[in-house]
């Protein structure tokens, strides 16, 4: 199985750390969060990697030839310029097969089962599957009852994103997305139509209408964003309860 990690991120909201690291190599427990992430996807049998890098890129490419084994990684380099999260899909087509393959924010620790989640993407013939759940966020992913995207809302402002008109929210069930996905190549095509940099998120609320974009809940998920410089001090905590 082949996992993409969005690395590249700038870790703004990690500061003064990134001043000197990128935020995939900001330790958490003794362990950078990349490598984090990458253990727990290999101990679900994930094998293949692609790791995109921008911020301090050679110190990551660095940290990957010292921890992982040799031809199982391979690297989407945005040194020249930061391609968002879809802009980030489009540049590495060339590198990610002609099979499924999860998404995985680097920033994030939880325990998401995510070879069920490969697993169910499959079985429901998905272009892409999210992992969502119920918790606060002031963005949430809008589905029907099973659980299809059809919008987006920022609950602060009441701004909607959905290409359904006349579409009725109040019918739809909000849900917090995790930052692990699974995105199938059924997908590829649609993005030559975007620019180089842009959301994939944007992307998926203009394709859901033509392509099956699904949510997925796994009822006892666990999840930390560890984005933020007062995240960090929970991460070790979580990492000793997970």
């Amino acid at each position: 199985m082949k996992a993409f990690i969005f690395a590249a991120g700038l870790g703004t909201r990690l500061k003064p750390l990134t001043d000197t690291m990128p935020k995939a190599l900001v330790p958490v427990a003794d362990k950078p969060l990349l490598q984090h992430v990458l253990d727990k996807l290999q101990a679900e049998g994930f094998d293949k990697f692609v790791v995109n890098i921008h911020h301090f890129g050679e110190q990551i490419i660095s940290h990957l030839r010292s921890y992982i084994a040799e031809g199982s990684v391979v690297i989407s380099d945005e040194r020249a310029a930061l391609l968002e999260t879809g802009g980030a899909i489009k540049k590495a087509i060339p590198l990610l097969g002609n099979d499924s393959f999860l998404i995985h924010n680097v920033d994030i620790l939880s325990n998401a089962r995510t070879a069920h989640l490969m697993q169910q993407h499959t079985k429901m013939q998905a272009a892409a599957t999210l992992l969502v759940s119920k918790r606060q966020s002031s963005r949430m992913l809008l589905f029907d009852a099973d659980m299809r995207l059809k919008a987006w809302t920022n609950t602060l402002t009441g701004e909607v994103k959905t290409p359904y008109p006349n579409l009725d929210i109040s019918l739809l069930t909000p849900m917090a997305f995790s930052g692990i996905h699974c995105f199938s190549p059924v997908l590829f095509d649609a993005t030559k139509n975007y620019p180089d940099k842009f959301s994939i998120i944007d992307f998926y609320l203009d394709q859901c209408l033509s392509f099956p974009i699904y949510g997925y809940v796994q009822k006892d998920l666990k999840l930390l964003d560890v984005g933020k410089i007062d995240s960090l001090e929970k991460a070790n905590d979580f990492i000793e309860l997970s």
